[in-house]
């Protein structure tokens, strides 16, 4: 009888450890892959990262690679910094980008192509946006700035595919960040001279424009709904600091709460990965010089604006429907100095 009580006890144990075993493989297997390939297949021109160097992130769908090339050109050709791009896709882009990078004037820079795994979206996002464009899993990997692999890089930017820059990275990338803040954005409530525009297209620039506020979940946050939003399309990152206030963390139990309460509406706020980081960094984070941010050029087909705004931005961001690659669209001649023809053709702009 106690040998067999020994025998019982044995095998409650194995069984405990066993189901700790699968139950920590799953969990391991729903984080987000940013690589399954061998590191001759992802990298280019990269190795140990000195000290000085500028990391870009950016993202390419296989629809918009044409896009993402044309920002990361404007990146590397206003700056004579060692620019690192990271360059997130999904795996049926991956062979594409190397070749758009490889046969044209980008195979100078230095890049790593990291892949996501959308596995770690499941039960966080709500497939009912009036915009699908933006539920495009890609758009959600800001979120996971610190699990990419950046650990030489105390600090990370990160850049929206239908972004244009103007000046010098490293301007941007030496910014300083106050103490306690894990991020820097550009508040919606900078630069006076594009209020009228926005004003004229109904652009939502306020957090009652992103939240709804008839939950209670959304009042008990004590969030002014007329307080000024942020635009995450363009974002200076501290990676220890997001790392120890746990961010990511915080933005999928938003993303999670939402996917149950829906609280906040796509249909509103044309998408919901803002929201997420308006609540989580409401009031924590430092204000980038909005010459650094010039948004709203895809917002309306006919707002323009001003020559002098244009001139002195330093990004220029189409955030909206009406993007520089498509037709109509705003300031369009400001992209195609940077976009770079797709070899393969894959890639085209439309034009009248």
């Amino acid at each position: 009888m106690a040998l067999l009580k020994k025998i019982n006890r044995g095998l409650f144990i194995l069984l405990i450890l066993v189901t700790l075993y699968v139950l920590l493989n799953k969990t391991r297997s729903q984080m987000p892959k940013f690589s399954e390939l061998n590191d001759d297949e992802i990298e280019a021109g990269v190795e140990d990262e000195p000290d000085g160097d500028v990391p870009v992130l950016i993202c390419a769908s296989e629809e918009r690679i044409g896009a993402s090339m044309a920002t990361i050109n404007s990146v590397f050709s206003n700056t004579q910094a060692n620019v690192v791009f990271y360059i997130v896709t999904l795996r049926d882009a991956i062979r594409n980008i190397r070749e758009y990078i490889d046969k044209t004037k980008l195979r100078k820079i230095k890049y790593r192509i990291l892949e996501f795994n959308p596995m770690v979206l499941k039960g966080k996002v709500n497939p009912d946006s009036s915009r699908p464009e933006l539920l495009h899993p890609l758009n959600f990997v800001r979120f996971y700035l610190p699990l990419l692999d950046i650990e030489n890089h105390e600090r990370i930017i990160y850049l929206d595919d239908d972004v244009i820059v103007q000046g010098d990275i490293q301007e941007l990338f030496h910014i300083k960040l106050k103490a306690g803040h894990a991020a820097a954005f550009a508040s919606d409530c900078d630069l006076p001279q594009t209020h009228e525009m926005v004003r004229s297209v109904g652009m939502q620039t306020t957090y009652m424009g992103f939240l709804d506020y008839r939950k209670e979940a959304v009042r008990e946050l004590g969030i002014n709904p007329t307080e000024c939003t942020f635009n995450p399309g363009v974002i200076v990152a501290d990676v220890a600091e997001w790392k120890k206030q746990k961010i990511t963390k915080q933005l999928e139990k938003w993303m999670t709460r939402n996917f149950r309460e829906n609280l906040y509406s796509s249909a509103v706020a044309g998408g919901v990965a803002s929201p997420p980081m308006l609540i989580v960094f409401h009031n924590r984070y430092t204000t980038i010089d909005p010459r650094w941010h010039v948004r709203h050029l895809g917002w309306s087909p006919d707002a323009q604006y001003p020559e002098s705004v244009l001139q002195e931005a330093q990004v220029l961001h189409w955030n909206g429907n009406f993007k520089p690659w498509e037709y109509p669209c705003v300031h369009f001649e400001r992209w195609e100095k940077w976009f770079i023809p797709d070899p393969t053709g894959r890639f085209s702009p439309i034009r009248p």
